[in-house]
């Protein structure tokens, strides 16, 4: 049965980073490494660009898996962070539930490593308890794209929206009318290609 078209609410909408650790990252193979870390770079600076609730968590921190990587520490400095002792399910840590419950939202926008496990695993839990979720296909990865295809129809399946973060960012922005520069920046800063396209609108802005 196909589900209904689900809106992406700013207002309604958390971001769950789960996992992006120094250790793990190394194991991303289905996206080149530096795409992929501007991809996840681009999900965080959109999650503050629209003020969206973030919870950042990961799993086994004293093991392989590593720390957190720096970028995120910084970005949200404030947000809640869930270091869990050894669950590999985030949803079977109850901080991690408890801070999720704690934003009031009902979307749940997720993305993490590697994707058939850190991401799936939340995911695959939190539609169990009703919630709407969006995972960001191109912000989570994992061994190859064998693994990663069973992940998304795993989770798709169950009723998981998949989605990139560009296209996140323009369901959540709805309305160019509401800010052109400031999303466009944010664009530019991540896709070179972008970039051009600003460059072209402000040079023929400042010229009218």
């Amino acid at each position: 049965m196909t589900k209904p078209y689900v809106r992406l609410d700013k207002d309604q909408a958390a971001v769950l980073l789960v996992d992006h650790q120094s250790g793990l990252l190394s194991l991303v193979r289905d996206i080149d490494p530096d795409r992929f870390k501007n991809n996840v770079l681009a999900l965080s600076d959109l999650a503050r660009y629209f003020k969206l609730p973030t919870i950042l968590t990961t799993s086994f921190e004293d093991g392989p898996n590593g720390p957190l990587v720096p970028e995120l520490k910084e970005a949200f400095p404030n947000a809640p962070f869930i270091p869990r002792p050894g669950q590999i399910n985030a949803w079977d840590n109850e901080d991690f539930v408890n801070a999720v419950k704690a934003t009031g939202r009902r979307q749940l926008i997720i993305a993490g490593v590697v994707t058939e496990v850190c991401v799936a695993f939340p995911a695959l839990s939190a539609l169990a308890e009703g919630y709407d979720v969006f995972v960001v296909t191109d912000a989570s990865g994992t061994f190859n794209e064998l693994t990663r295809h069973s992940a998304w129809d795993r989770m798709s399946a169950a009723g998981a929206q998949l989605m990139t973060w560009f296209g996140l960012a323009c369901e959540l922005h709805r309305d160019w009318r509401n800010d052109v520069e400031g999303l466009g920046t944010l664009f530019s800063n991540h896709i070179p290609d972008y970039r051009n396209l600003i460059t072209s609108y402000t040079t023929m802005k400042r010229g009218s």
